[in-house]
């Protein structure tokens, strides 16, 4: 069911952000393609190729599939990388907020940033030649490629902001003029961006309304939509400028501007009918796994790779200790929720099993696993899961599975979140009744959806609310670290975890009746574990069938390495820019906030 990025290179072959190689490719020695600009762009068919390959860059080795996805978004208040207590672990360094331009990891000039300015530079051909010679109109087959082009610019511009702050803009092909840019006040970007979603959504089609759309491997006007409320909402809100945590000073990028524009936005895709929760959250992750990618549910887009590239579950899935009846690769785990998320879930929660998992798959027996339980201090992300998949997977290093980029749950606390700070707690009331529903069984509806969103009465407890409820819903997605940042809630929740870790280590205050063993047993298809201890208060031995099992190890290095000890993680909210890229620019760049 999947659909590979298409590997389209015609004239865009080599657009590289790297200096030295545009200069020898393309100024002194353009590469001839097989067919003309203002041919390509006026042929349906050949446009279609050029629009796709815009995202290939995604698919590079040190770009979102091998360094981007595995590595930005952590550490926050849920979620965790095991790398982040290696002492001097370069990729550590990467989540604890203490990050070097030299970083071993990514100071290489094929990294992430080279590869998402290759695919604005294939995106920025792609609009001029749409634009030039292609007659875009809404509802027209060029029309919708534009649309597409447009938001796959944003969203490589949208990425860049959120892991760079300041970076430099380019909305029209290079030439010897733009080869060498300084940094762009961001604000700029972001007003540019979300005037562009606001042209692509107009056209762009629903989903399932051509063939175009009726996969989440493309841009539909559902999720245009919803990315643009998304990138309203981060230009409005806080993040580290070089003088300091502040909002945007730009007016037309105010609260109230912002807000009143994803309000809209949200809301017009919630009404639309296009898009929806699937009522079962547990389904959900299954069918994501199945890689089951028809549009018009609730993944609104997601990075596409083929079976032979991405490293979704290679990075995040359970673990799995060997080649065994689920797998054909020994992989997932490097990451994981923080121990005490588990403990912040209602018991009755669907979704606190399918996101936490205390167990990995162990050395498999002639090619047969069994689930085993690991630690406290380590918990994996049941939303990825090898055995949910329907393809055995036998790459070395890569599974295939895409990478969720959006989901309908979003558009709904976006909306939740702009209604309550625009119209107040009950406008909020219905978005987040809704995703609560979902997350019960229906007999207890009046007491966790009704009873509990009503008691929310004013904008304060409500925002509070959303914020808990943006945690259990998507912990494991890594949207949570972009998300505190825009709340200015980035160090005090940090805090606020190490010193939550350190009570459930020695179980005192909300954490005192944690119990302390579990027990465990295995089902009749002896690879499936029967698990008692873990919720609270279950203490009781439940017979001699069960083997025990320590439930203490929590160690301080663990829980004081979510940030580097001696780093303010507000004042290291993004990464530097990486030296290789620094020293090739000519001068024109430089790092900002102490790096």
């Amino acid at each position: 069911m999947k659909k590979s990025i298409f590997l389209t290179l015609v004239f865009l072959a080599g657009a590289m952000f790297s200096c030295s190689e545009f200069e020898e490719d393309f100024l002194e020695a353009p590469a001839q393609s097989s067919a003309e600009p203002s041919v390509i762009f006026s042929t349906p068919d050949l446009a279609r190729g050029a629009v796709d390959g815009i995202l290939e860059p995604m698919g590079q080795t040190n770009s979102y599939r091998g360094r981007y996805i595995p590595f930005y978004g952590f550490n926050t208040d849920t979620e965790y990388n095991y790398s982040s207590d290696d002492a001097g672990s370069s990729q550590g360094e990467l989540m604890t907020y203490s990050a070097t331009p030299t970083n071993e990891q990514m100071n290489r000039d094929n990294n992430v940033w080279a590869m998402m300015y290759a695919g604005i530079e294939r995106a920025n051909l792609c609009i001029e030649g749409l634009r030039t010679y292609g007659n875009p109109e809404p509802g027209t087959s060029l029309g919708q490629l534009l649309g597409e082009a447009l938001t796959y610019r944003a969203i490589y511009y949208a990425d860049l902001m959120k892991t760079w702050g300041d970076v430099p803009a380019r909305f029209e092909p290079i030439n010897s003029e733009t080869l060498y840019l300084p940094k762009t006040d961001r604000d700029i970007i972001y007003q540019q961006i979300i005037a562009d979603l606001g042209e692509a959504e107009t056209l762009v089609a629903w989903p399932n309304e051509n063939s175009r759309t009726n996969t989440v491997e493309r841009a539909h006007k559902a999720f245009v939509k919803a990315f643009r409320a998304r990138l309203a909402m981060v230009a409005s809100g806080f993040q580290q400028y070089p003088d300091g945590i502040r909002r945007s000073n730009n007016p037309a990028l105010s609260v109230q501007n912002m807000y009143t524009l994803a309000l809209n936005e949200a809301t017009e895709v919630i009404n639309s009918g296009q898009a929806y929760l699937e009522p079962s959250f547990e389904t959900f992750w299954r069918n994501y796994n199945e890689e089951i990618i028809i549009a018009g549910g609730e993944s609104l887009w997601e990075i596409p790779f083929a079976a032979g590239r991405g490293r979704v579950a290679f990075s995040f899935a359970v673990r799995h200790r060997g080649v065994d009846q689920h797998t054909g690769q020994a992989r997932g785990g490097i990451a994981g929720p923080l121990p005490t998320v588990f403990y912040d879930y209602d018991e009755a929660d669907t979704r606190r099993d399918v996101t936490c998992v205390p167990y990995q798959w162990g050395n498999p027996n002639e090619g047969f696993a069994q689930q085993e339980l690991v630690g406290l201090d380590t918990w994996y992300f049941g939303k990825y899961r090898y055995e949910w998949m329907d393809r055995y997977v036998t790459s070395t290093n890569d599974d295939g599975l895409n990478k969720i980029y959006m989901r309908f749950a979003e558009v709904l606390l976006i909306a939740a979140e702009a209604a309550n700070e625009l119209q107040g707690a009950g406008a909020a009331a219905p978005y987040l009744k809704e995703i609560r529903r979902r997350a019960f069984p229906s007999d207890l509806h009046p007491e966790k959806v009704d009873n509990y969103v009503n008691a929310l009465t004013n904008s304060q407890d409500m925002f509070d609310a959303i914020v808990r409820e943006h945690k259990l819903e998507f912990t494991g997605e890594m949207e949570r670290k972009m998300n505190l940042i825009r709340w200015n809630l980035l160090g005090t929740n940090l805090d606020e975890a190490k010193e939550k870790m350190f009570n459930l280590k020695n179980r005192i205050g909300d954490y005192a009746n944690v119990p302390t063993t579990l027990y465990f047993k295995y089902e009749e298809d002896g690879e499936t574990l029967d698990i008692y201890g873990l919720n609270r208060n279950e203490t009781t031995n439940p017979g001699p069938e069960y083997s025990e099992k320590d439930w203490t190890m929590l160690e301080d290095d663990m829980i004081n390495s979510i940030y580097k000890l001696g780093v303010d993680p507000d004042e290291y909210q993004f990464w530097p820019i990486w030296q290789v890229f620094i020293d090739a620019s000519n001068g024109q760049l430089e790092n900002d906030y102490g790096y």
